[in-house]
């Protein structure tokens, strides 16, 4: 019998053959597309599951303030994981990784290398976590203090193999030698903690340079640089041990009395910041939603069309029952027929897929596959193909299954009534869907567009900028000094860090009129006497450094630092920091040195009479840019012949801050472009079917006078209200969801209501488009013809 099931359903296929190319083309997207926003999806949400333990795995955040001013961090003291293994029997064990420490470029033999992601952890690091061990011992993975580990790619950047266990990398700006120790398989794709080479956190505990305050690593509760990890006791009370790290951090250091401590699931790293506010969550939801929109598209074309046809199938469900078949059967023959169409979908959908997996690695940055070997593929596709199955087979299976043998052979159906406007209800809901997506294209465009041309606050046009090694730092007078006799260049100017990303961040303040519960976090950069004009940085109040010594006793803060501290007229005031204690010469006014997501954050500009730069900015006339380019490479060869010489344009490197951004600005136009595309397909495939039941008075209409022009209006009309009432309940629904996706960024766009009537208009647009070309076919066909039409 279910063979009979499917033999029937291929020939009703074979016999309608543009209903079944409309209806599997609009599926196969829908499904294609949707599993593809699926799979993405599923990979987000995997995201540091698959160590064994992850359940039990938590970072350790530290905050400072309250309120709006609350500030929290995935770094903090060093001293954490030594008291909590020594302390706490509910920490089964702790680790610390330490990536904010620049050991490149490395050299083997005659190539040298810059590497970007190097760090040092605790030996216990490999055994803590579940990366996947090649060669060496886990256990013991640093023999001594000049030891590496290495993944498998940076192994054969390095040294052209993976059998590398003993061979020498050495370490440019060290000056030391470290013996590569063991081998890991590179970290997964779905880790939120990614190196390329390891070092023993202990040699940073080695170099500890004490202080008035801190005698050695483990006893800084000063300086915040370590990301910490906790694996806890299932049973253990999370909220108590955060508040006894607390309070232990305020009785080691007396400076400090508002730090507090919060735990975070290893597995919510990646989606949610360290404060616990959606980060990458919230575009996890948004693609989640878009990939359920589209499949929800696919379903209601194909239940509005299956159901539109229901008065061409009506006699043969009747003469079905005549002759015996009960309402069951007929529901296994419809859910059958679903079934092949959904099957035939899914393997066009499959097809889709592996066309479009190259421009989807390139939009999403994924690397994994879509590979039908993977057990997950199968999981996501079964899931789409059941999730299909029961939303648009099973309605039109039941209606088509109900009718009355007796009316339908008397023919007394009626076209009208409960599915006609069931079907309208879909079509509203189809193009509701479509409009939101098209007003989510418009806003997130506009919020891109308006970071990228937002005035940051100072002028990093024509500017490139690179690191100093240690001897171009020594010698930065006289490469300044010949650099800005170049034709080319307008500015030459350095710092320890980058104006961009600002990372070198301390509490360790105190100023005049303190209170003695107020702390925060503040930014602080050391940069030379002209860095302030260089970058056409304002002064609200105050003067800028001259370069004289007692400049070195002089600071200057910015308008956040001054608010968040209460000085009240702060020009001549002390400002504290660390063990210096200086005076305020200066407030320079708020400017962007990090994402437009948050706000402007504290921050202090030093001066010392050494020169002991790191990063050196050079602003171009624009024109002579390539001069400029090839006159510090000159210097760099000058100073630094083992080098590699690597600089970046700072407009580079500002779009780059926003590439998740831009990323989903891409995803967002490319899947709303394809709900849009299946959106027509139903629509023009019920558009023919209305056409098709309206060929006689269509005929009869044109005898009568009737115009092209008429016609086309008649038929056009009842769908384009259908649009209408679409677009009144998608601008509600999308001003909320887009307001709430603003709400990530502390700088932002307005909500303007042009947005929402553009995007009314060209949803408008595109249902007229799509149903006026049946319209002009049928107001066209011979009335003569139209009416010989049975």
């Amino acid at each position: 019998m279910i063979r009979n099931y499917f033999k029937t359903a291929w020939r009703g296929l074979l016999n309608n053959k543009g209903y079944s190319v409309i209806n599997i083309g609009g599926l196969a997207m829908a499904l294609g597309i949707g599993i593809l926003l699926l799979w993405w999806v599923k990979d987000e949400l995997s995201f540091d599951r698959f160590h064994q333990h992850s359940d039990q795995i938590y970072r350790v955040n530290g905050g400072l303030g309250s309120g709006e001013s609350e500030q929290f961090y995935g770094h903090i003291v060093a001293p954490v994981a030594a008291y909590a293994r020594q302390q706490m029997p509910n920490v089964a064990d702790a680790v610390r990784i330490a990536d904010n420490y620049d050991m490149s470029p490395f050299k083997v033999n005659d190539k040298t290398l810059v590497e970007e992601k190097a760090a040092y952890v605790d030996p216990n690091f490999f055994t803590f976590f579940d990366f996947e061990w090649v060669t060496g011992n886990r256990k013991q993975p640093f023999p001594d203090l000049q030891s590496v580990v290495l993944t498998e790619s940076a192994a054969v950047k390095y040294f052209g193999q993976t059998n590398v266990v003993g061979k020498v990398l050495y370490s440019v700006p060290k000056k030391q030698n470290y013996v590569v120790s063991g081998i890991l398989r590179d970290f997964p794709d779905n880790s939120s903690i990614k190196s390329n080479m390891l070092f023993p956190l202990e040699i940073v505990a080695k170099n500890y340079q004490p202080n008035d305050y801190w005698q050695s690593m483990d006893s800084d509760w000063g300086n915040w640089y370590a990301k910490t990890f906790f694996r806890i006791d299932p049973r253990a009370d999370l909220t108590k041990i955060a508040k006894t790290l607390t309070d232990v951090h305020h009785a080691r250091n007396k400076y400090d009395q508002s730090t507090i401590y919060r735990l975070q699931p290893l597995h919510d790293i990646h989606l949610y910041r360290p404060d616990g506010t959606p980060g990458a969550m919230q575009e996890v939801k948004m693609m989640g939603i878009v990939a359920l929109v589209l499949l929800a598209i696919g379903c209601i074309n194909y239940v509005n069309l299956a159901t539109a046809r229901a008065t061409q199938r009506a006699k043969e469900v009747s003469v079905r029952k005549v002759v015996g078949a009960g309402r069951e059967h007929l529901i296994g023959q419809f859910l059958a027929e679903s079934l092949l169409i959904f099957v035939i979908a899914l393997v066009l959908a499959i097809g889709l897929i592996k066309g479009v997996e190259s421009t989807y690695q390139e939009l999403t940055g994924k690397t994994q596959p879509f590979s039908l070997a993977d057990p997950q593929v199968w999981l996501v596709l079964v899931g789409a193909l059941l999730f299909t199955l029961i939303v648009a087979g099973l309605y039109p299976a039941l209606v088509l299954s109900s009718f009355e043998p007796l009316k339908i052979l008397r023919g007394k159906l009626t076209t009208g009534g409960r599915g006609v406007t069931f079907r309208q209800t879909l079509v509203i809901a189809q193009f509701a869907f479509s409009t939101a997506l098209i007003v989510g294209t418009f806003i997130i465009g506009n919020q891109l567009r308006f970071m990228r041309e937002q005035n940051l606050g100072y002028d990093r046009e024509n500017t490139f900028a690179f690191w100093l090694t240690e001897e171009m730092s020594k010698h930065y007078d006289a490469i300044k000094a010949e650099l800005s006799r170049e034709p080319g260049i307008r500015h030459v100017t350095a710092s320890d860090g980058n104006l961009m990303s600002l990372g070198n961040s301390t509490g360790d303040t105190d100023w005049e009129g303190k209170p003695k519960d107020r702390m925060f976090i503040i930014t602080r950069m050391r940069v030379e006497k002209d860095f302030i004009p260089s970058f056409g940085l304002k002064l609200a109040y105050g003067e800028n450094f001259t370069g004289s010594v007692a400049d070195s006793m002089h600071v200057i803060l910015n308008e956040t630092a001054v608010k968040k501290a209460g000085i009240n007229n702060p020009i001549g005031k002390w400002f504290t920091l660390g063990q210096t204690k200086g005076i305020i010469i200066g407030v320079v006014k708020d400017f962007h040195f990090a994402s437009l997501r948050q706000k402007v954050e504290p921050a202090v500009f030093y001066y010392r009479t050494s020169t002991n730069f790191s990063r050196i900015y050079i602003k171009t006339t624009g024109r002579d840019a390539p001069q400029a380019i090839a006159a510090a490479e000159k210097r760099w060869k000058q100073y630094s012949p083992d080098y590699p010489f690597e600089y970046q344009f700072m407009d580079v490197q500002y779009n780059e801050m926003y590439k998740s951004e831009q990323r989903t600005g891409q995803l967002f136009r490319f899947f709303a472009g394809i709900a849009i595309l299946v959106s027509c397909l139903g629509l023009f495939g019920l558009a023919t079917f209305t056409a098709q039941q309206r060929t006689k008075e269509i005929g009869i209409r044109k005898v009568l006078g009737a115009s092209v022009t008429g016609i086309v209006a008649l038929l056009s009309q009842d769908f384009l209200k259908l649009v209408l009432i679409s677009i009144l309940i998608a601008i509600p629904v999308a001003w909320w969801t887009m307001s709430e996706w603003l709400k990530e960024f502390a700088y932002k766009i307005e909500l303007e209501w042009w947005v929402f009537a553009l995007a009314g208009l060209l949803a408008i647009v595109i249902a007229l488009l799509t149903v006026s070309f049946q319209s002009v076919r049928a107001a066209l066909m011979n009335p003569v013809k139209s009416l010989k039409t049975e």
